[in-house]
């Protein structure tokens, strides 16, 4: 008796079980079924769409739960074709029973995982639902914005960074930054990392900056993405001090308003981080959140710091999750032009590498990026 599965991770397979509870003395003479199959199939679009097919020994019709309660109703089927959509990633139990009667029945249990807003094919897709921010704040006045129409990057505005920096850019990580892999797509900005040999490097990716052309000191930044996932995927939206060049790292100071490292119990998570030089030490400061339901790349979030003279304050969908005081004079890195970074490295000393359940291409997708001060 087997189950197959294909385009899943297949993570537990139980045996089949027997039920009788109910049994009337008629179901006593009923041929109960065997060989119980079952294959599942994933759609590859990230639709979280997914067909059950099930067949088995005199089995007169099937019924089958997709994981979502302990009081779900099952979906019942003469042919054992089964079909449901998921409308949050995650691990879900698969049960499939094969009855001769109500109470005179065979199962199966198999967990499958199930992403959304990305495709196991490669095709980008951009998810239908997501949080929007206001287009105005009282008292502020929209200084910059890009909602990267057209069909290539402005370069007016931005800078490819290009290669593998020093020791994987400070971090060990494991790409090559190249600009082939950004595009500009039907108002969107997309960065791809890839599973490939480049230059050394086993993959690739890119990162951009608007470095000398683009810079601000205060205000609220409010970036709208949908991130990736898989272990070892960690994209970043953040910002460095103007005087990078000059006075190095960290000593310019670095505002982290977005970053995610990939991975089960990580996807869900953002992180808010703050970066200086204490008197010739290095310091930080963080914060997180998690989200719910989900992982941040079902759908779009957006991402915002509001950065005054006095503090740094970071938002999820406009929900505050962590503050910084920066009146101190050991803090003084924050109250200078500060250049923009959107990147999605592979492996490095916090995310760790990506392993055999990570899946390429992974997608960093930004609608838009505005400016209020």
């Amino acid at each position: 008796m087997n189950v197959r599965m294909n385009k899943i991770l297949l993570l537990l397979t139980l045996p089949i079980f027997f039920s009788c509870g109910g049994d009337s003395p008629a179901d006593d003479q009923v041929t109960l079924p065997s060989d119980l199959e079952f294959d599942v199939q994933v759609s590859d679009n990230g639709s979280g769409q997914v067909t059950v097919t099930a067949e088995a020994i005199n089995a007169n019709f099937y019924t089958v739960y997709f994981g979502q309660s302990s009081s779900e109703t099952p979906v019942k089927t003469n042919n054992g074709i089964a079909v449901y959509t998921y409308t949050a990633a995650g691990t879900y139990s698969i049960r499939v029973l094969a009855h001769a009667t109500a109470a005179r029945y065979i199962e199966r249990v198999a967990a499958i995982s199930v992403a959304l807003g990305s495709s196991n094919s490669g095709e980008i897709v951009i998810p239908p639902t997501g949080y929007t921010s206001p287009e105005t704040y009282a008292g502020m006045t929209k200084v910059w914005e890009d909602n990267f129409a057209g069909t290539a990057l402005n370069t007016s505005d931005w800078t490819y960074e290009i290669g593998r920096g020093t020791n994987g850019w400070g971090n060990n990580e494991l790409q090559y930054y190249r600009q082939e892999n950004t595009k500009v797509e039907d108002g969107y900005l997309i960065i791809t990392a890839k599973k490939e040999n480049f230059s050394g490097a086993e993959y690739t990716s890119s990162r951009l900056k608007t470095q000398g052309k683009r810079e601000f000191q205060y205000g609220r930044i409010d970036i709208r993405a949908a991130l990736p996932r898989g272990q070892g995927i960690w994209p970043a939206l953040w910002l460095l001090g103007g005087n990078f060049s000059t006075v190095g790292w960290p000593a310019c100071g670095e505002i982290d308003l977005m970053e995610m490292i990939g991975g089960p119990g990580n996807d869900n998570t953002v992180h808010g981080t703050v970066h200086w030089d204490n008197n010739g030490s290095y310091a930080s400061y963080t914060g997180k959140k998690t989200i719910p339901n989900g992982v941040l790349g079902d759908e779009f979030h957006v991402y915002s710091i509001v950065w005054t003279d006095q503090s740094i304050t970071w938002y999820l969908d406009n929900v505050q999750f962590n503050v910084i005081n920066t009146q101190p004079a050991a803090l003084s890195e924050f109250h200078q032009n500060y250049f923009l970074i959107f990147n999605v490295a592979v492996g490095g000393n916090w995310p760790g590498n990506p392993n055999a359940a990570t899946s390429f291409p992974q997608h960093l997708i930004v609608d838009y990026i505005r400016v209020f001060q």
